[in-house]
């Protein structure tokens, strides 16, 4: 039996693995760079062993130096968790060449799968469906088509291209950001179906030739070829879901599958299916299959490590409905760029578990209040899945649970995933993988423009409220009160869009708002009910609302019923700072130059590629604002740069007329 494990892997995967060790009495040993030195899962193991560096490259995807780690921790399995190194033969057959027990499947297993060209050559001998599939561009005649990854998934280098023209950048760009994820740049190329669903089957397998399907999910709400929501039971009739199944089976059995693993489908408008591809270890999306079946499918990895047969012999039956959103780092003010800094506040009202199979809501978070967010790793935050005894209570709890949520500190997706969850169509079961593409309106923010002014107000009133509550003078006077009328009380916010909003105020001796106003202005009658330094409540047009307000330094998070609003509150009196040369071109968040592609004195034109920045682990091209001349290029390829770094300046071209 298992007696110490090692998880190969980082964030709340480790942390979810280190749960079912507890619960089983297995000890835990975490790996972890130096960035995640003070990360929730390191301070959860038993043991952990650093990795110097902070790349993935330079650690969590260093075999040697993890198997180094399990051997001085004593430790006698390696659980991969998923990402990294977890769909690596090598590093499979490297832990048991070791006389260590991995958890997952044979690295055999791995390798026929891990080559997805061969895997489909092999799974279509078996009765899987198969799309057309390309490995050279110059046989392909019609489009779209889809660039994919050979090894990994999650969407690193992955690219839809629907002409011949865009088809050599596309795959070499899909190399890069391959290479740079996995360690590995082939691609393939595919047919591009318009309109499928992304539905998947979780399978498992044990060493005395049993293999069940445990159920289907659909996973086809995806931004940039990345998973952001998945739910279970899969919306499909159920002759339809038999056949799946055996699919899924059937490619199982064709590689004598062991462990946890996910058959991909790509199921077509026609009813018609494809095999996409086959991860051979857990998924990100696993918590929505354990809620509507009961099992705990990390503990059923142990047990079948440790040569266990599998508890069950077919598929068991579901019960109820779970939906799960990724809650990921990225800026709706910037494109949806990943995001960093530090989280000053992560609560979601209403919990009633973490990293277990549970019914109601379940939050699997690799962050803490207080954690850093850094540009070394994936985007994602957390996990936050609701089960409930139909899709549509699942979909309303989920829905209000993450608006009421409070997310400070650090830029999230929790709007759009709100949005999404709200809209007509999802919650029709209408999606497809282009879902978004369809709906610019869901990337609108929560909370309304006209809307908030009145979050700026509220800010200001709960600040006006600390100091009073700071200053034990005058006690018997209201903060905010002047004995000159003609002199308000002014405050100014940037807002996270860039924007300012300015407040001015003045209560009375009662404590009661005697006057206000915003620039811009919100237009409504307020009247003050409550003001604390940590929450305001007010009358708008004779409706209550109440604010809740966290302030730390000078940033002020307020969370009202209609949204959340990140404000600034800037200097009264600002000192000077250096002005940046017309037509800069900034780093919108820490990471590397991998490539430079234009000289000083080049001639380009709006919307040229000037510089490609990676970070977390995903290409960020750098495009010209306008027509001009390249003046400064002061960061070659290769080079490391922090948020706001200039990476490009280029000089408009006068406008002939």
């Amino acid at each position: 039996m298992i007696r110490k494990l090692l998880v190969a892997n980082r964030g709340e995967i480790a942390r979810r693995v280190f749960a079912t060790c507890r619960a089983l009495g297995v000890g835990t040993v975490a790996v972890h760079s130096d960035a995640d030195a003070d990360a929730p899962f390191v301070a959860e193991a038993d043991q952990a062993v650093r990795l110097p560096g902070n790349t993935p490259a330079e650690t969590y995807l260093r075999i040697e130096k993890i198997l180094d780690a399990a051997r001085n921790a004593g430790a006698d399995a390696v659980h991969p968790g998923y990402g990294f190194l977890a769909e690596n033969a090598e590093f499979a057959a490297a832990v048991t060449d070791a006389g260590l027990t991995w958890v997952g499947p044979s690295a055999k297993a791995i390798a026929a799968m891990g080559d997805k060209m061969a895997a489909k050559a092999l799974l279509a001998e078996a009765g899987v469906p198969m799309l057309p599939t390309w490995t050279d561009g110059d046989e392909i005649t019609d489009f779209p088509v889809l660039v994919k990854a050979s090894a990994g998934g999650g969407g690193r280098g992955m690219r839809i291209v629907r002409d011949a023209a865009a088809l050599a950048e596309a795959v070499a760009s899909a190399r890069r950001e391959a290479a740079a994820a996995f360690g590995d740049g082939t691609v393939f190329i595919e047919r591009y179906v318009e309109g499928g669903r992304h539905v998947e089957v979780q399978i498992f397998g044990d060493t005395h030739g049993t293999v069940v399907a445990l159920g289907e999910r659909d996973c086809s709400i995806q931004r940039r070829h990345q998973k952001i929501l998945e739910e279970a039971p899969a919306v499909v009739p159920p002759e339809l879901r038999q056949r799946l199944h055996e699919a899924a089976v059937a490619a199982g059995r064709a590689v004598d599958y062991v462990g946890a693993g996910t058959v991909e489908f790509l199921l077509a408008p026609t009813g018609e299916f494809f095999f996409l591809e086959m991860n051979t270890r857990l998924q990100v999306e696993h918590p929505v299959t354990e809620a509507v079946t009961g099992l705990d499918l990390v503990r059923l990895q142990l047990l079948v490590a440790e040569g266990a047969p599998l508890p069950l012999a077919a598929t068991p039956p579901t019960d109820g409905h779970a939906i799960e959103v990724r809650l990921c780092a990225e800026d709706p003010a910037q494109g949806f760029r990943p995001a960093t800094g530090t989280l000053h506040r992560i609560a979601v009202p209403g919990v009633t578990a973490s990293f277990a199979p549970a019914r109601g809501l379940r939050l699997d978070s690799g962050v803490v209040d207080g954690s850093t967010v850094g540009a070394h790793y994936d985007s994602m935050l957390a996990k936050l899945v609701a089960w409930a005894p139909t899709r549509a209570e699942a979909v309303r709890a989920l829905a209000g649970a993450l608006a009421r949520a409070e997310f400070h500190g650090v830029a999230t997706n929790r709007d759009l995933l709100v949005r999404v969850l709200r809209s007509r169509e999802f919650g029709a079961a209408e999606v497809d993988t282009g879902f978004l593409e369809r709906h610019d309106e869901i990337f609108a923010p929560l909370l309304p423009a006209e809307q908030v002014p009145l979050a700026a107000l509220a800010a200001a009133l709960a600040s006006a409220a600390a100091r009073r509550a700071d200053a034990p003078v005058l006690a018997e006077l209201p903060s905010g009160w002047r004995n000159v009328p003609a002199f308000p009380q002014l405050t100014r916010y940037a807002t996270a869009d860039g924007g300012e909003i300015e407040v001015r105020y003045r209560l009375d001796r009662t404590g009661a708002l005697a006057e206000w106003s915003t620039e811009p202005t919100s237009g409504s009658t307020v009247t003050l009910v409550e003001a604390a330094p940590d929450r305001v409540v007010l009358d708008v047009a004779g409706v209550r609302r109440a604010f809740r307000v966290h302030r730390v330094g000078s940033a002020v998070f307020v969370d009202g019923p209609d949204g959340a609003a990140s404000l600034s509150e800037l200097p009264r009196f600002p000192l000077p700072t250096a002005e940046l040369a017309a037509g800069s071109l900034l780093a919108p968040l820490p990471g590397a130059v991998t490539r430079v592609h234009v000289e000083v004195g080049q001639r380009v034109a709006a919307g040229d590629l000037l510089v490609t920045l990676e970070a977390m682990k995903l290409e960020h091209p750098v495009l010209a604002p306008t027509d001009g001349v390249v003046a400064e290029l002061p960061v070659p390829a290769g080079g490391q740069v922090e948020t706001g770094a200039v990476l490009a300046v280029v000089n408009p071209e006068e406008d002939p007329r």
